[in-house]
């Protein structure tokens, strides 16, 4: 049974995709379904991870309608909406809505030209000003060729739209513009993006976590969440690092050779894909295949151990 660790988790999820690159409905069925019996709060769908600035836009309503459909209110689901102009953004939040998405996810766009600060901080901010859904922000710091400015952060989180924040950037600045909105506005969560300093970040004040691999290490994420909030962080801190060599396995190193494939590949050994078909082409290496099968394996012995 899960027992709520009162540290959200969420998972930035991939999209399955059948070999022709179409989104397989029933593998997103299986995979909320997975997600909802692992106490997983909300799904993070289209975005990096979830390829959604490749998918067609059919596909990419196919994706938040089925994810919305097997979902049923039982989780949350946040889809990113980003595009390179204002009207894009809110054109795919439309359908989003209409969908029934909970939260508008919106990231750095693409493509950005006279990029100065002051036109990419109105970018986001008339984007979530006019947004018909609450809306998130994924602020991937230097990661993106367009940033929002530091001196603007902390005003964009302040927005009435804006209800969380997933922050991938890596930087203590940027922590530090999303901590003290927080304190002017309680009710703002936040999440990191940053699978490999999970501990560090809730060390320094936020909420939970948003990224990828929360679909692999879930067990992990709600063991370190109960040792954090009852005050055990050297046990936490222990679990932090086994987590990393998990997903350092998965990922095909600390290089993050196979990434995206080893994911996938994750999910198909689970039974919940069918294939690891994507649009990146990461490879998967025989020692990352062997890391998978390995870690499934012993998965599936522990349920067996634990019964109906």
């Amino acid at each position: 049974m899960y027992v709520s660790s009162k540290v959200p988790i969420w998972s930035a999820v991939p999209t399955p995709l059948t070999p022709d690159l179409k989104v397989d409905v029933a593998s997103v069925a299986r995979m909320v379904a997975a997600a909802v019996s692992e106490g997983i709060e909300g799904l993070f769908i289209a975005g990096t991870c979830g390829e959604g600035p490749w998918l067609p836009d059919r596909e990419r309503r196919r994706l938040m309608d089925a994810a919305v459909h097997a979902a049923a209110g039982r989780l949350k689901i946040a889809a990113q909406v980003s595009d390179n102009s204002v009207p894009r953004i809110l054109d795919n939040a439309a359908v989003a809505a209409k969908a029934g998405v909970d939260f508008a996810i919106i990231a750095s766009p693409a493509i950005m030209l006279n990029a100065t600060p002051e036109r990419i901080a109105a970018h986001f901010t008339e984007a979530a000003t006019e947004c018909p859904l609450p809306v998130g922000i994924y602020d991937l710091g230097r990661h993106r060729s367009v940033m929002i400015p530091e001196d603007s952060l902390k005003a964009i989180y302040l927005l009435p739209q804006v209800h969380f924040v997933k922050d991938s950037s890596g930087s203590p600045e940027r922590r530090a513009c999303a901590l003290a909105a927080r304190r002017e506005r309680p009710k703002l969560r936040l999440f990191h993006g940053d699978e490999f300093r999970c501990l560090e970040y809730l060390q320094a004040g936020y909420d939970g976590c948003m990224f990828g691999g929360a679909a692999v290490v879930a067990p992990e994420l709600r063991h370190i969440g109960k040792l954090f909030v009852a005050g055990e962080i050297v046990g936490a801190a222990a679990v932090d690092a086994e987590m990393k060599k998990t997903l350092f396995g998965i990922y095909g190193g600390e290089s993050i050779a196979c990434w995206l494939t080893g994911l996938k590949h994750y999910m198909v050994r689970r039974g919940l894909f069918t294939t690891s078909a994507s649009f990146l082409g990461y490879p998967l290496t025989e020692e990352c295949r062997k890391f998978i099968d390995r870690r499934v394996s012993d998965e599936n012995a522990r349920r067996t151990a634990l019964g109906p």
